[in-house]
């Protein structure tokens, strides 16, 4: 079986797994390809393709320009980039891995000690031969304000907690008496935005979610609070927010997920004294490649044996 594996831009796939002994041809692509014409070119004689989930769209376009495609494995159960419903129509399996969800729950308290202990500037100010150019918040007592208590949410927040935290917590569909379960207080949206000292989200995108914060929301949150993205970049507007940092409404942000990604070299972002930024790292983990790549590869040898693992429907 001919086998791409796509984005692996650390080029590590070959460490996670045993391809030597998969009876597969396989190729690995390093770079993000510029466009669906070029997806398409370069995938279009392959029987299997690997993703690393939601960086290749795997489009309607790109399914049916792929004639000898008969399996998508992705990381983790759940890609929105992939249409299921062009992969089905072409009888085409897709299948699945397990994840590690505490991986970005962990990366998420980086950005927010990142943040409140200025460890970009003093970093950068070390090297610089300098010494104590800057004053940290403490998290103590402070509000740490979640839009989302899902796993990963949930996780946040019992960190928070173990700060001495207070936490509290908004979504469309948070119910009262589960937040309380969990020890968080649930909240109105409004109420998320104006409390909040630390604002996490941990939302999954959605026609809903996209655009759920904008500027007109962002510009209720206090000018010394903090947040943080490690969900996807389309949950915040990304215009707005560069506004709210370039306008200093508040203190900074810590951000992991973008509207494009690679972020691209001259993007604003990259160039914002009050953004601490990290080049979607959340589930970049030597734990999570290894159980990634190595359910693909037991995937693909299992389909090749006439059975189907992990399937997405």
């Amino acid at each position: 079986m001919k086998v791409a594996i796509l984005d692996d831009y650390q080029n590590v796939a070959q460490y996670f797994a045993d391809w030597e002994n998969s009876n597969c041809e396989i190729k690995v692509f390093n770079q993000p390809f510029e466009n669906e014409d070029q997806v398409i070119e370069n995938l279009k004689g392959f029987e299997a393709l690997l993703l690393m989930r939601e960086r290749t769209p795997m489009t309607r376009k790109v399914i049916e320009s792929c004639p000898k495609l008969k399996i998508i494995c992705t990381g983790g159960m759940r890609n929105k980039s992939i249409d299921l419903q062009a992969a089905k129509e072409k009888n085409i399996k897709v299948c699945g891995t397990e994840m590690n969800v505490n991986s970005t729950a962990e990366l998420t308290w980086a950005l927010i000690l990142g943040l409140t202990r200025n460890l970009k500037q003093e970093t950068e100010n070390m090297f610089q031969g300098y010494w104590q150019t800057t004053i940290g918040t403490e998290l103590k007592g402070k509000v740490l304000g979640l839009a989302g208590l899902g796993k990963q949410g949930t996780q946040v927040a019992n960190i928070g907690k173990a700060f001495g935290m207070e936490v509290i917590a908004w979504s469309e569909n948070l119910k009262i008496a589960d937040a309380e379960s969990k020890g968080v207080m649930a909240v109105s949206k409004e109420d998320l935005l104006e409390r909040s000292d630390i604002l996490s989200i941990h939302l999954v995108l959605s026609e809903r979610t996209t655009n759920l914060f904008k500027y007109e929301d962002l510009s209720k949150m206090k000018s010394t609070s903090y947040i943080i993205n490690t969900s996807r970049g389309a949950i915040i507007n990304e215009n707005d927010l560069i506004k709210i940092l370039e306008e200093e409404k508040i203190a900074g942000a810590g951000i992991d997920v973008y509207d494009i990604e690679p972020l691209p070299e001259n993007h604003k972002l990259r160039f914002m004294q009050n953004a601490l930024l990290l080049p979607h790292l959340g589930y970049v983990t030597k734990e999570n490649y290894f159980i990634m790549y190595s359910q693909m590869a037991e995937n693909l040898k299992e389909f090749m044996s006439g059975n189907t693992l992990r399937e997405i429907n």
